[in-house]
């Protein structure tokens, strides 16, 4: 079998989330860039017209990435607690998988980069924030399953985890795994909220 290689495009994207992994809060130009995947500027700029188009396409990667498996999780299992455990976990060993991406989605890689790109990036999380509370709705009403508080109260403390986690992962060069101990930990937000 042929490795195949990726394209220009995708080789762009690499090397950005690689300069993400590696040096971590540095901010990244157009000129490192493109010295570190071996092209000019010029050639950078026939694949993305900014920076901004580079970061958008991250976060879309991220966004097709756990959304399409989130949809699978939400077909294939009819326990909400199960839904939602797996759909933290999922989130969780994306981050860990892609701590380049983790800094484009958390804003640390966006300093100083159009505020529009910040929010854009925000809505990754405002999106898992509603299918969080959609499934807590749904348990409560097809399974009876009453959160102690709101179902937006609830969603609220499911994504403060899941966000911590990330943000831990992320400010401890990552090197705090968000997964760690995920079963015990999982039980405890379960627990506050469920009861």
């Amino acid at each position: 079998m042929t490795d195949q290689k990726p394209s220009r495009r995708e080789a762009i994207l690499q090397a950005l989330v690689a300069l993400l992994e590696t040096d971590p809060g540095a901010r990244i130009t157009t000129a490192g860039l493109a010295k570190n995947v071996g092209v000019t500027e010029a050639a950078l700029y026939r694949h993305f017209p900014s920076k901004r188009k580079m970061f958008e396409a991250l976060i879309e990667f991220a966004e097709d990435a756990v959304f399409s498996r989130c949809q699978v999780i939400l077909q294939e299992q009819e326990d909400v607690r199960t839904r939602l455990q797996q759909l933290v976990h999922l989130v969780l060993v994306f981050a860990e998988r892609n701590p380049g991406l983790c800094c484009v989605l958390t804003g640390d890689a966006l300093m100083g980069e159009n505020e529009a790109l910040r929010k854009r990036a925000s809505q990754f999380f405002e999106r898992l924030e509603t299918q969080v509370r959609q499934a807590l709705k749904e348990g409560e009403i097809r399974q009876g399953l009453r959160p102690r508080t709101s179902a937006a109260r609830g969603a609220d403390f499911v994504m403060v985890f899941l966000e911590g986690r990330i943000q831990r992962f992320v400010r401890s060069s990552f090197s705090r795994l968000p997964s760690t101990d995920f079963e015990e930990s999982w039980g405890l937000v379960s627990e506050s909220v469920w009861g």
